[in-house]
């Protein structure tokens, strides 16, 4: 601790991302990147992006990717708010939207771990509201009367790291039922099976329906998520970046995800390949002994009915090969396991072959 330190920070236990260690011939299978790189057209712009224009400040209002972002969806550019990477339109949607005199944020009890960061970090009381026990978010656990209303309500869907979805009547019977609260749906693995909020946005002026391209546009190094909802949920999230970053997104950010948006051949190409190689590797677990989850995302979440799952993933780690543990209740049998190429599942399979029929 550091005599300098503002006087909440001791406080705060900030989020863990999935390892990027640089070894040789590893096979990250554990931070659901997408494994076939982005679009020629996204890096052929990024390249032309860099020139004497860098001496320049970007647009700060990042007009021309939201305008673009706003006619795929059907919306309004004052309906499209960006970020540097979605989490940090999450954070703002926390800052802007979930801060209202002590009432508590709801959550499910499984999801994304940055949550419960935001609220350390915000002073947001949250409440977290338990899945059922296969793991599926009731949308009833949300509508009931309640002794203190909430400040706001936030889920992934699919969700992580389940891979779970919700469908589109569920989410609107929950933002409906909660007029007077935002609903915020975290989009980041929807492309890969799921259906979007975003079809919802027109009729309900409380839902915030949230993006990334680092997934399905293989965009993880870039940084770019947005948001999309009514245009004075939009508002309220562009107050808090303009008194926080005013250029969030550089230059180049907004070249190469305005190629890449428009790149639908190669989005399509490649999140399709994603999926038959997700199905596939669903079936070649379940073979060996797995209980896999119903996936609507790029990665599978699975136990080995007899093979504990800390163990697995140190057998793994030994073989070059990283997955994804959480040591948290409820599931700390689970393994997270991202989607690769046909061939990097194959290596991944002959690899757990290898570590079960060693325990048998």
């Amino acid at each position: 601790m550091s005599r300098f330190w503002s006087d909440h920070v001791a406080g705060l236990v900030p989020y863990t991302p999935g390892e990027q260690p640089k070894v040789a011939d590893l096979l990250k299978l554990n931070t659901n990147e997408n494994p076939y790189g982005p679009s020629p057209l996204a890096l052929k712009a990024i390249k032309e992006a860099a020139d004497s224009r860098l001496r320049l400040y970007p647009d700060p209002e990042s007009r021309a990717l939201r305008e673009a972002i706003a006619a795929r969806h059907g919306l309004a550019a004052e309906q499209v708010f960006v970020g540097n990477g979605s989490d940090e339109v999450l954070a703002h949607a926390f800052h802007g939207l979930f801060m209202r005199a002590e009432r508590p944020l709801l959550m499910p009890d499984i999801t994304y771990s940055f949550y419960p960061t935001y609220c350390r970090l915000y002073g947001i009381p949250c409440e977290t509201v338990a899945l059922s026990d296969d793991f599926a978010l009731d949308p009833q656990d949300y509508i009931g009367e309640r002794a203190q209303r909430a400040a706001g309500i936030i889920f992934a869907n699919p969700n992580a790291p389940t891979g779970m979805a919700l469908g589109l009547d569920a989410i609107a019977r929950i933002a409906r039922a909660n007029p007077d609260t935002a609903v915020v749906v975290d989009e980041a693995y929807v492309d890969f099976g799921a259906e979007s909020a975003v079809a919802l946005v027109a009729e309900l002026d409380n839902l915030l329906v949230v993006h990334t391209l680092s997934k399905s546009r293989s965009l993880a190094g870039l940084r770019v998520g947005y948001a999309m909802g009514s245009a004075g949920l939009i508002e309220g999230l562009r107050r808090v970046k303009d008194s926080f970053n005013s250029y969030p997104l550089d230059m180049l950010a907004q070249a190469g995800a305005l190629a890449a948006l428009r790149d639908e051949a190669y989005f399509e190409k490649t999140r399709q390949a994603i999926m038959r190689s997700r199905d596939q590797l669903a079936v070649d677990l379940a073979q060996m002994g797995f209980d896999v989850l119903p996936s609507m995302t790029n990665f599978v979440f699975a136990r080995h009915r007899s093979s504990d799952a800390v163990k697995l993933a140190a057998a793994l780690r030994e073989r070059r090969i990283l997955v994804r543990h959480f040591a948290l209740p409820r599931i700390d049998q689970y393994l997270r396991i991202t989607i690769g190429t046909d061939a990097e599942c194959e290596r991944l399979c002959k690899a757990l072959a290898e570590i079960l029929g060693k325990a048998q």
